[in-house]
């Protein structure tokens, strides 16, 4: 009978082997193309709301369903990115799977197919982060803080430019075809991932030596590794912020562009433009965080930059329909996006090299939970008092967030 086996860290962990930084900005690109397809999708949901005759409340829902899905599924995961030497494989099959079933929603008239659609993209989405953040920080390990930004910035980079690309395309094209044509891209680069990262064998070798063991003891070990990132008072509470952080981020890309749309009376190209902006400043202050948290620790960068989150948002709130609203859009990307790799890096400090993606897992899932909530909330409040309420509601998810960051435990910095 065939004996299956997995590869399990051996209990000495070695230096990580040193690797050329071009691979850092392949991987970013990847990742810009999984952050890609979710910002053209939240350009395009008032016109799939206005086709399908869509509530606020269903909108959100639709989104919330993808954030659940993705945070059942982070942890296991993390876990097989931890398991699994072939890391380019993963990688490209999340490219893949992220882009499959947006390519699906493109064909369909119900609202039930945009939901199971959503959750399959929550689900294949969750290869990407435990797979490539732990890769680069184990590769760089003094300089991690600003690999993981740089990686980061890949994502800030599709948040940035895929809505303004859409807001383009639909002037002349349906939202329809725009979907259809975003999937080129990304089977693309994931063709380039499979044949330069699986050319660079990144794998087992860049990480602690391996030994194989047979899989129920592996599974076993593995299990064990999770328990004890759950006893870690650092994860449990960089998680938790992380997830009313991303609370706050995943309402504010979903109402921000009805509210641009529908109280502003914006075309999609400017909706496009105003989502660039708010993201482009994301974009530009992602390696400043990363590099200044390797300098000043990552507690102080988070802390103030989601202070800032919190007065921004409030003067959103109250800024009504005027341009000043729109001037604080670019200001809210500075400090909102900046900081989500600093979390992640901060997370990376307080957890061993070998469980890397499983503490990755454990981060995006609480990120995913949180994230559901915000869409779906935000609805049910538009629905009964109005849009601008939305901005106060985040103003108040930002302060729990900072709140939990604020009493989180100063980790030892530990080499991976």
């Amino acid at each position: 009978m065939t004996t299956f086996e997995i590869s399990a860290p051996a209990s000495a962990a070695l230096p990580a082997k040193s690797r050329p930084f071009a691979d850092v900005w392949l991987i970013s690109f990847g990742h810009m193309l999984t952050h890609w397809y979710p910002a053209t999708f939240y350009l395009l949901l008032p016109l799939i709301g206005n086709e399908l005759g869509l509530s606020y409340g269903q909108i959100g829902s639709i989104l919330t369903c993808q954030f659940v899905c993705g945070s059942l599924s982070n942890i296991p995961g993390g876990m097989i990115a931890d398991a699994v030497p072939r890391k380019g494989l993963l990688m490209a099959l999340a490219l893949c799977w992220v882009g499959a079933p947006y390519l699906l929603m493109g064909f369909t008239h119900s609202y039930w197919t945009l939901l199971a659609c959503a959750g399959l993209v929550g689900i294949g989405n969750n290869f990407w982060h435990p797979t490539a953040i732990p890769l680069l920080a184990r590769s760089f390990p003094q300089r991690k803080g600003f690999v993981v930004s740089i990686h980061g910035m890949g994502g800030n980079v599709g948040d940035a430019l895929a809505p303004l690309a859409a807001g383009f395309l639909l002037a002349s094209m349906s939202w329809r075809n725009v979907v259809t044509v975003n999937v080129v891209p990304g089977i693309l680069v994931a063709c380039i991932i499979m044949f330069f990262v699986g050319g660079l064998n990144v794998g087992g070798d860049t990480g602690p030596a391996r030994k194989q063991v047979p899989f129920a003891a592996g599974l076993r070990s593995r299990l064990q590794d999770l328990r004890g990132l759950l006893k870690n008072r650092t994860v449990v509470m960089i998680s938790l912020g992380s997830a009313f952080r991303s609370t706050t981020q995943s309402a504010l890309l979903t109402f921000l562009p009805l509210y641009l749309a529908r109280q502003m009376g914006y075309s999609p190209k400017w909706v496009g433009i105003c989502m660039f902006s708010l993201q482009a400043a994301g974009f530009a202050m992602t390696p400043i965080a990363g590099h200044l948290s390797d300098k000043m620790g990552r507690q102080r960068i988070i802390v103030s930059s989601m202070a800032m989150t919190m007065v921004v948002l409030l003067g959103m709130a109250f800024a009504g329909h005027s341009d000043a609203f729109v001037i604080l859009v670019a200001f809210l990307g500075f400090f909102l996006f900046a900081v989500r790799s600093v979390l992640q890096a901060w997370l990376l400090d307080s957890t061993p090299a070998h469980q890397g993606g499983t503490s990755i897992g454990i981060l995006f899932g609480s990120q995913a939970m949180g994230a559901a909530i915000g869409p779906l909330s935000g609805g049910i409040l538009a629905d009964h008092y109005g849009l601008g309420v939305v901005f106060l509601f985040l103003a108040g998810t930002i302060v729990i967030a900072n709140l939990f960051v604020f009493f989180t435990p100063t980790p030892e910095r530990r080499g991976v």
